[in-house]
């Protein structure tokens, strides 16, 4: 229980000439908007988040257009602790917006997902079902070559 309340207890350090009731309620007042800034910050999302999330931030954003994987990029944009958002404008085509303030983190981002982006398109391996179809094409395609075998016939008499 000692340890609760320690953990608790706040330290105020006030340098003053003289010490008043004003004063020392100022200093109370503003450990409380720490206190509060500190509990607002951490309310905040951060990562993926909604277009409506993100514009309530009260913060500039910009935008680019997206053409690709949202999955891949998600996984590239926690590494370098992005907020962003995804808005859809045709199918498989994305506008991402951003915090403005984050655009250092945003480029840095947006190379490494080009350099997966591509690498992935180079390794791809084909398809369960292009594989299939290629090998039946190959198959149709091979001249049928019919085995004669001669039964042997057996004496029953």
């Amino acid at each position: 229980m000692q340890e609760d309340i320690e953990n608790r207890t706040v330290a105020l350090t006030v340098s003053a000439s003289r010490l008043t009731g004003r004063v020392l309620a100022k200093v109370f007042e503003k450990a409380k908007d720490k206190i509060k800034e500190k509990h607002n910050n951490a309310k905040t999302p951060h990562g993926r988040q909604s277009v409506k999330k993100l514009m309530n931030h009260n913060a500039a954003t910009s935008s680019i257009p997206l053409d690709g994987d949202t999955k891949l990029f998600d996984r590239v944009a926690r590494k370098f602790n992005v907020d962003y958002s995804f808005h859809k404008t045709e199918p498989g085509k994305y506008l991402l917006l951003f915090k403005s303030a984050q655009a250092d983190a945003i480029t840095a981002c947006f190379s490494e997902y080009t350099k997966l982006f591509m690498a992935r398109g180079k390794s791809r391996r084909p398809g369960i079902r292009e594989q299939l179809s290629r090998f039946t094409e190959r198959i149709r395609e091979q001249p049928r070559e019919r085995e004669r075998t001669k039964e042997a016939a057996r004496d029953e008499r």
